[in-house]
Order: C-alpha cells, then sequence, then structure tokens
C-alpha cells in the first residue's frame, strides 16, 4: 500500500511530466494499435489473393497480364509507397503477369497511352488527375475501338479519388480502400461507365468520366486552402472574401442542346451457338436461289439543337456514373444551371455544401438532360473549367455523351449498396 501512495504522491508533485508522459504514451499505443490494424488488413487482403494465385490454369492458358499506369507524385509523393505496400503483393500473390509504368511529369500518361500494348487488364493507380489522363490518352488513340474494350481497374491513391465512391467501399481507411480496388480487379466484376466528350475547335478532345464545372463556386474552391489557418472557417470564410472582391458573380453563356436518347437493349453476356451444318447448308441455298432484297439505307434525321440564353453563378455538366448500376430507359448527361438569384448568405451556405459536395446542386437550380451541347462563352474573362477536378481553360466546347464506353471493376458489396438506391 505504501508504494502504491508513493507512486501517486509522485504523480502529484511532477504533475506537468506525468501528464505529459501519458500523452505521449496515448498517443503512441494509438498509432501501434492504428498501424497492427493495417497490418491485418494487408494480410486477410494477401490471403485472399492467394486463393485466386492457387487456381489451377490450362497448359496452354498464358498468365493474365496488367500494365499499371502509377503516379509516384500522388497523394504528396506517398503513392509509390501506398502501391508498393498494399497493393502490389496482391497482385503478385494473385499470379498476375504486372507490368508498372511510372510517370514524372504532369501529362505524361496521355503521351505513355499511345505506346501502351494491348494487355488484358489497364489499372490506373492514382488519384483523378491520373485517371483523366488515362483515358483521355486511351480515348485518342486511333484504334480506341479496340483498346477501349480492356477492362480498366482503378486504385484510388491521390488526394482526390472521385469515381472511386462510384466503385468501392465508402472508407476512412485508407489501407482497406486500397486493398479492397485491388482486390475487386482479381474478382473480374465490372459496371460500363459513361464519359464526357469535350472537343474544342483548337484542342484535341478532353475525355472526363464525371463532370465539367464553371462558374464562381468552382473558382472559390480552389481558394479555400490560402485560408488554412482559419480552421473550420475556411470554407465560409473563401466565400464571404470573394464576394468582398465581386459581387454579384453571373456568368452568362449560350447553351444548345439535344435531347436524350434511347439506350440500346444490352448485348448478350455470350455469344448464341453456332447452328448445326444441315441448317446452314439451307440457309445458304435459300439466299442462292432466293436471294434477299437489300433495302435503301436509313438517312439520319438531322440534329435538332435546343438554344438558349442562361445567366448563372455555375454550370455544371455530369454523367450518371455516380450510381453506374441503377436501370435507365435513356442516355444523358444532367446540366445544372445554378440560379443567380442568390444572396450573399444563401452563396456562402451553398458553397460551403458545394465544397464537400461539388455535384450537389441548390434546391432552386435548373436541370437539363441532353445527350449534347454546345457551350458559348464571352470572349474575354471566362476563367477556367474542372474537368474531373482538372483545370482547363474555358473556352467554346461541345460535350458529347458516350455512353457505356469504358468498363471499370467495381467491387460486389458496392454494387449491392448503389442498387438499394434505385
Amino acid at each position: 500500500m505504501g508504494r502504491v501512495i508513493k507512486v501517486f504522491r509522485t504523480l502529484r508533485n511532477h504533475w506537468k511530466k506525468s501528464t505529459f508522459a501519458a500523452c505521449v504514451l496515448s498517443y503512441g499505443g494509438h498509432w501501434f494499435y492504428g498501424k497492427h490494424c493495417e497490418n491485418v488488413l494487408r494480410r486477410e487482403a494477401c490471403q485472399e489473393a492467394r486463393e485466386f494465385g492457387r487456381k489451377l490454369i490450362g497448359p496452354q492458358e498464358p498468365l493474365k497480364k496488367a500494365t499499371v499506369i502509377l503516379n509516384p507524385a500522388a497523394s504528396n509523393g506517398k503513392a509509390n509507397t501506398l502501391f508498393e505496400k498494399n497493393a502490389a503483393p496482391i497482385l503478385h500473390l494473385a499470379g498476375v503477369e504486372v507490368k508498372i509504368v511510372k510517370t514524372d511529369y504532369e501529362g505524361q500518361a496521355k503521351k505513355l497511352m499511345d505506346l501502351m500494348e494491348q494487355a488484358d487488364i489497364l489499372i490506373v493507380a492514382g488519384g483523378d488527375g491520373t485517371l483523366q489522363e488515362v483515358i483521355t490518352g486511351l480515348l485518342r488513340r486511333t484504334d480506341e475501338e479496340a483498346f477501349s474494350k480492356t477492362p480498366i481497374g482503378f486504385i484510388p491513391l491521390g488526394l482526390h479519388n472521385s469515381i472511386s465512391e462510384s466503385l468501392h467501399l465508402i472508407t476512412d481507411n485508407k489501407v482497406r480502400r486500397i486493398t479492397s480496388a485491388t482486390l475487386s480487379i482479381l474478382k473480374g466484376e465490372t459496371v460500363p461507365l459513361d464519359v464526357l466528350q469535350i472537343k474544342s475547335e483548337k484542342e484535341q478532345p478532353v475525355f472526363a468520366l464525371l463532370s465539367l464545372r464553371w462558374g464562381c463556386f468552382r473558382d472559390v474552391a480552389g481558394s479555400i486552402s490560402k485560408y488554412w489557418y482559419l480552421g473550420p472557417l475556411k470554407t465560409r470564410a473563401a466565400h464571404w472574401f470573394s464576394t468582398l472582391k465581386d459581387w454579384p458573380q453571373t456568368r452568362h453563356a449560350s447553351l444548345s442542346c439535344l435531347p436524350p436518347v434511347p439506350r440500346p437493349p444490352d448485348l448478350p453476356a455470350e455469344k448464341p451457338t453456332r447452328p448445326n451444318l444441315l441448317y446452314r447448308i439451307y440457309r445458304r441455298l435459300q439466299n442462292y436461289w432466293n436471294p434477299p432484297v437489300e433495302e435503301p439505307p436509313i438517312e439520319p434525321e438531322p440534329e435538332q439543337w435546343e438554344d438558349r440564353q442562361i445567366s448563372t453563378l455555375e454550370l455544371t455538366i455530369s454523367t450518371q456514373n455516380r450510381n453506374p448500376v441503377k436501370k435507365r430507359t435513356d442516355d444523358f448527361m444532367v446540366l445544372s444551371v445554378e440560379p443567380d438569384t442568390l444572396t450573399v448568405g444563401q452563396f456562402i451556405t451553398e458553397g460551403t455544401k458545394k465544397a464537400e459536395k461539388p455535384l450537389e446542386c441548390t434546391e432552386n437550380a435548373l436541370q437539363l438532360e441532353a445527350s449534347a451541347c454546345r457551350v458559348t462563352l464571352p470572349q474575354e474573362g471566362a476563367g477556367f473549367y474542372d474537368i474531373d477536378n482538372e483545370a482547363f481553360e474555358a473556352i467554346p466546347v461541345e460535350v458529347r455523351l458516350l455512353p457505356r464506353k469504358l468498363r471499370f471493376f467495381c467491387s460486389a458489396e458496392r454494387q449491392e449498396e448503389l442498387a438499394q438506391v434505385n
């Protein structure tokens, strides 16, 4: 008992040191526990991947080949370490022949796609910028019809991984997010995603999976980090300071839209069986003696563009890839035109919401459905676009929807969650 009293007396007499030691031990214990949980997640993922590697393959069946486009600069330069610790062991244990190509500078992924050879799987390891570059380079190829059929896996290693919410489980644990995304590639379940083709008169087309944003909410979002010293108030402060510089921040543009197009039926997953030899001979003889009459080709109807002038705080053109498993009868993209009648207080409130969910529109926003649109902007002071979180100069463009153009690997658990939202 005397020793216990002596210990408490020492702690009381040296309460500053005791408090500091308790904080250090608490933080250290929490850090070590977090590292232990991450190792457990890695071990479980590797054990699951090993089961794929143990499956028998035929003597003439080659190993699956995967090309990985890795951006080491993603996640503030930590992407290479994250990939080597969490994703690479899973791919190797599964018996996948992996070819890793690392980018050295911004825009290199587009050039690398011109040189890429055909592979069974294309894996993008990085963030929104890396993914946008890869699909742009892929769809700019002259043989893009063949290469666009290659299934694509996305391993979220960047600071912004917007499409990951549509493909993988939503979690704050970075290790779980990466291992889950890598395992979904091995399991082989894919979903089709729409693509936005953004073309101007001068530049080559740019392709996006999520959205094109233009307006003041987008401009303010890029300046929020400058007010880091205000802590949780930085988002509101950035919007308030922007109103002091310029108000109202109305943007004017001209829109021309094409209506949505009906979605064609899904093609059968398996090819129909070939008829027997007698039936094929009978069909050949029938076509020889009674050749089918060739009908003249049907000329396509002229496109009916609908023009309108808009005055808005922000224009957003987005796909429906946030829920790729939702059943649809038409193929269209959504144009959200934010009202220009917001007060300063409403602008700050709505801007704070958009900073967290940029594709969520305000209550009174005008929403249009179109299969294609042309955006004509003023010649000066148009600012910049955000195309999948990448900045581009705002110029007149034509945006077309390429429905179900690419197939991405998606976890079965996330598909079930999204199906329940329908």
